[in-house]
């Protein structure tokens, strides 16, 4: 009996040893297992880092018995992230359902990702191997695969493009007071009786009121002069030019003390020998029998003496048009044309800054407009909505007021209030980028897809959405020809790194945060321009000197970490 436990604990010692030593061989040999990741230094895209692990195992290598779990870890400064997946591979008479690797070698592939954040800036990926071999398991050493991580996706810029809604206001605006003469059948002399008429009266106080006021510009006088159409050519034409003459004299003689009225070409005088559009138009508007006739022969006709005997056949209809028609075609007219003007843009800003309360909705407006300092900006507006609740650009420019002066959700709330009273594209673009710069940006992609024509200002949006998502291309196309930052920076991410510094290279009004300077470095430590990249760092770290800190830990300039002049900018 003594013998046969002895038998046994040797079979069972062999065993252990068999097993142990498999693994342990495993493990001695496993810098001849070959690791080829992608990319080579790790970086995130759309807000997660991916990964792409080759493993290529030699003959001979992998133990026929054993199961091996390769966990793929990204290691940094407090603390580490495991990817979700892990890799199980076996030995070929192991009875599972994993991957094989033969006595002859063989590989597996591993692609998966894990959500970015920030401590992983500077890290270390790393693949922790585990080996099990009927109840026994080794630990082998981690071998380290890449560093990363590469996160110039997040140096996206979240700036709002919003829109103002413009005033109306129209500094000179014209108007004109218009008076007519009439005459008797053939007849061009001015009749007493039309010359003490009530619109005559007002037109002679209109040109007193308009030399004496200093806010309307008198321009011209422009006087026309017609012939009724019943007779002929022949006779109205001379009788048309007679009356001009007449009403011009008459007009001149109302401005002999006006200055305004000798400068060139203010009298203006136009005759026409058969008034058939005024004919026409009294004819339309009036209740007259056969009116569908005699509307019926001007548009047969064209020849002037045609029309005269044709109508002149009616003889019903035209014994009407001889009461109640021709007898206000006989006449000129006279306009006094007028310029009225209104504050100048210096008056409006001085006014609204003391008392707005005087002033018309245009011009509050158009107040806003003119300063470019949001907190004013907002007090003109504020001062808008409080006169004219009901108007939607007063509340869409306070809100954009407010997204200048970085208080979103107060903007928000007033774009809300606009779109409560007109939820047109440029409130939807507006409460697009305030959801943006939230961090919201479904909704935001939402409100700038709901517009019924994408403005440049949702397409910039969308572009930054783009450029959130990884797609880099549709984020170019989003973008178009406009130099900006954010354009340079999806053109840098999709590879085009020479475009990107010529779109920077042609921007002269740099964002004070310092991104776009800081981007250039970045392009130039990709093309190696040592000198490019110095200079543009240095600018970034003069814009903001938190730029120092993040690009001593920014793998985009690893191989300049030992260089003294690079270590000394960022110190």
């Amino acid at each position: 009996m003594k013998k046969f436990k002895s038998y046994f604990i040797l079979i069972l010692a062999a065993a252990v040893m068999t097993g142990c030593s498999g693994l342990n061989k495993m493990k001695k040999d496993s810098n001849l297992v070959k690791y080829e990741v992608t990319p080579k230094v790790l970086e995130t895209h759309a807000g997660v880092v991916t990964v792409t692990i080759k493993g290529t195992y030699p003959p001979k290598y992998f133990d026929k018995k054993t199961t091996v779990t390769a966990t793929p870890v990204l290691t940094y400064n407090g603390g580490e992230t495991a990817f979700d997946k892990v890799e199980v591979l076996q030995g070929e008479s192991v009875q599972a359902n994993n991957k094989v690797i033969t006595a002859t070698g063989g590989d597996f592939t591993y692609t998966n990702t894990i959500p970015y954040k920030d401590a992983m800036k500077m890290s270390e990926l790393v693949l922790r191997v585990k080996a099990v071999r009927g109840k026994k398991s080794l630990d082998f050493d981690q071998v380290k695969l890449a560093d990363g991580v590469i996160a110039t996706s997040t140096l996206v810029l979240k700036d709002a493009r919003t829109i103002k809604m413009k005033d109306n206001y129209i500094r000179i605006n014209p108007e004109n007071k218009v008076a007519d003469i009439h005459y008797d059948i053939n007849q061009a002399e001015l009749k007493s009786k039309e010359l003490k008429a009530e619109d005559i009266a007002l037109l002679k106080e209109y040109i007193k009121s308009v030399a004496a006021d200093s806010t309307r510009k008198l321009k011209s006088t422009d006087v026309s002069s017609y012939a009724s159409p019943d007779g002929t050519m022949k006779i109205n034409a001379p009788l048309s030019e007679r009356r001009g003459k007449t009403a011009d004299k008459f007009i001149r003689k109302e401005f002999d003390k006006v200055p305004a009225a000798n400068a060139e070409g203010f009298f203006n005088e136009k005759t026409t020998a058969e008034d058939w559009d005024g004919f026409k138009s009294e004819v339309e508007k009036s209740s007259i029998q056969d009116k569908e006739l005699i509307l019926r022969v001007l548009s047969m006709y064209s020849d002037p003496d045609v029309r005269d005997k044709e109508i002149k056949n009616m003889t019903a209809a035209f014994d009407k048009l001889k009461t109640d028609i021709l007898p206000q075609l006989r006449r000129s007219k006279m306009a006094v044309n007028v310029d009225v003007i209104g504050r100048t843009d210096d008056q409006i800003l001085a006014q609204m800054r003391s008392d707005p309360s005087v002033l018309s909705l245009e011009e509050m407006l158009r107040a806003g407009a003119l300063t470019t300092d949001p907190n004013e900006q907002l007090k003109f507006y504020q001062a808008t909505a409080e006169k004219f609740p009901t108007c939607i650009r007063a509340k869409n420019n306070m809100g954009c007021a407010l997204m200048d002066l970085g208080k979103t959700d107060e903007a928000i709330a007033e774009f809300e209030k606009a779109k409560a009273i007109q939820n047109n594209d440029v409130v939807k673009n507006n409460l697009g980028f305030g959801a943006l710069v939230k961090g919201d940006l479904a909704k935001a992609e939402e409100y700038f897809n709901s517009m019924t024509a994408a403005t440049p200002e949702s397409k910039y949006g969308l572009g930054i959405i783009a450029i959130t998502k990884a797609e880099y291309d549709k984020a170019v196309n989003y973008f178009g020809n406009e130099p900006s930052f954010n354009l340079a920076l999806a053109l840098y991410l999709k590879g085009d790194v020479e475009k990107a510094k010529a779109t920077l290279d042609s921007m002269t009004n740099l964002c004070k945060c310092g991104k776009p300077s800081y981007l250039k470095a970045v392009i130039g430590a990709r093309l190696d321009d040592r000198n490019y990249m110095l200079s543009n760092l240095r600018e970034a770290i003069g814009f903001n000197a938190d730029w120092k800190a993040y690009a001593k830990t920014d793998l985009e300039f690893a191989k300049f970490f030992n260089d003294d002049t690079f270590k000394s900018t960022v110190q």
